[in-house]
């Protein structure tokens, strides 16, 4: 009796073993499949309008700046966009009519979801640089993990290795982009900055500044995302690189 019973209990064990791997198997699988194919989604925070111009002032300055931990090639690559599509560069701001400035200011991983709130912050918004990330950790039955002497365990570790070679992965790309259109002669744009500065952990420095100014400024945040399972960043870089190119120089 007792010999019987062990094996049915090891049958029981066995059974669970192999119906942990097989749901871990369908989890890794579908994600496999469903994240087959590259995704890149290029997505700006607010609309800018150009007011149209005569072709002689269709001058654009373009200055990128990129202060992310990742070498990009983009400069160049904008401002040929740009220029094609009638647009003249020139290398001196006093000789355009537009000025472009962008700055990169974050690539790497991150949660969709953190993305999406990068977006909605819009130009200047802060980032979440901590939690881009979130881990789902996935509850069993003691009793049953203790009765069958751990094999509930394999289990989730048959189903854990199973997840662990599929990984949905998204990579995301964070511009922000600022225009400034050179107003027509005799109008002036009057300019107020208002700055909050920390100095110290318990001091708040506040400043105001007023100017005249001849140029009529834009600002807008883009973001760029590439999703793939066990998408690498070489061959993410190269689609958020022509997504930031399309949108900006769509603009003009």
């Amino acid at each position: 009796m007792k010999t019987m019973k062990w094996i049915q209990r090891m049958g029981i064990a066995v059974l669970a073993v192999s119906v942990a791997g097989f749901f871990g198997g369908c989890a890794a699988t579908q994600t496999a499949i469903s994240k087959r194919n590259l995704d890149v989604q290029t997505k700006m925070s607010a609309t800018v309008f150009l007011d149209p111009v005569a072709p002689e002032l269709q001058t654009v300055y373009v200055q990128v700046r990129n202060t992310s931990d990742k070498e990009l090639n983009l400069g160049g690559a904008i401002a040929s966009a740009v220029g094609s599509h009638g647009y003249r560069i020139v290398n001196n701001p006093d000789d355009a009519h537009y000025m472009l400035q962008a700055s990169v200011l974050q690539v790497g991983k991150m949660d969709p979801s953190a993305a999406q709130a990068a977006l909605a912050g819009g130009y200047g918004g802060a980032l979440e640089g901590g939690a881009l990330g979130v881990a789902a950790a996935a509850a069993s039955n003691n009793n049953n993990a203790s009765s069958y002497g751990g094999f509930g365990l394999l289990g989730a570790i048959v189903g854990t290795v199973a997840n662990s070679a599929v990984k949905d992965v998204t990579y995301t790309m964070i511009t922000d982009l600022q225009i400034s259109e050179r107003t027509s002669e005799g109008v002036t744009v009057q300019q107020q900055t208002d700055t909050n500065m920390a100095q110290g952990t318990s001091t708040r420095v506040t400043q105001q500044t007023a100017s005249v100014s001849q140029w009529k400024r834009y600002r807008t945040r883009i973001v760029s995302t590439a999703n793939k399972v066990n998408l690498d960043f070489k061959d993410a870089q190269p689609e958020l690189e022509h997504g930031l190119i399309r949108s900006v120089s769509g603009i003009f």
